[in-house]
């Protein structure tokens, strides 16, 4: 199987306090990975190193030969737009990018995602479920080997957050990698394969889905699970 990154002893503070708190661990290809933990857990911040938008304190992150920094994306729970078209905004993703035809890859991307129809549309004022599938757009466009997704539904109503999840599926039988954080414990369950649940900046435990929700090994996600810790 291939080792997309590794994370070793990776650390970052803020002020006096520890954020993310030597923590270790493999992402690998294949399963989608999601990431669990109450509020302050240091879900968002772990995935910001990984994807490289923060520099840590002490530890690393190496990416294995295969996989590099290049071929990894991240979408947020609140996407920046670019003050462009919808389609100006996904080829603005592909301007390093070495593609041919870069205005028909992100009409394709478009299509992709349900948004060809307003391609030409200013993309500040999509709705917020648009906008959310636009930035997945620029993702599917740039073709990654691993995509991070930060509560991506978060601020969604309930049929935006349909919308997302079937497109996050799409990516994941494409052969994309996912790493997802969620607040919800049911989304969590329809598109994860496995948990790595924090917990004050640590991995208190990591497990296939099918095992973490019936018997949570540690007692901060039996906490969790049960509702008697904070959501993030």
């Amino acid at each position: 199987m291939i080792l997309p990154l590794r994370v070793e002893q990776l650390t970052f503070v803020a002020g006096a306090r520890f954020i993310i708190d030597r923590i270790s661990l493999d992402i690998e290809a294949g399963p989608s990975t999601i990431i669990l933990g109450a509020n302050g857990a240091g879900k968002s911040v772990l995935m910001r190193l990984m994807h490289g938008l923060l520099a840590p304190t002490s530890g690393r992150i190496a990416w294995s030969a295969e996989s590099t920094r290049r071929h990894q994306a991240m979408v947020f729970q609140r996407p920046v737009m670019l003050r462009r078209s919808a389609l100006g905004n996904v080829v603005y993703a592909l301007r390093l990018s070495e593609s041919g035809n870069k205005e028909k890859i992100a009409m394709e991307a478009l299509e992709e995602v349900g948004l060809a129809h307003v391609a030409h549309r200013p993309a500040r004022v999509l709705s917020g479920g648009e906008q959310q599938r636009l930035a997945l757009a620029r993702a599917w466009a740039l073709h990654p080997e691993i995509l991070f997704l930060d509560e991506p539904t978060a601020n969604l109503d309930p049929g935006a957050t349909r919308e997302i999840e079937t497109i996050i599926k799409a990516f994941d039988a494409a052969g994309t990698k996912i790493v997802m954080s969620t607040h919800s414990l049911g989304q969590a369950r329809r598109l994860g394969d496995e948990v790595i649940f924090l917990h004050q900046g640590r991995v208190a435990e990591r497990s296939p889905i099918e095992r973490f929700f019936p018997q949570p090994a540690s007692a901060e996600a039996a906490a969790f699970v049960k509702g008697e810790l904070p959501w993030a």
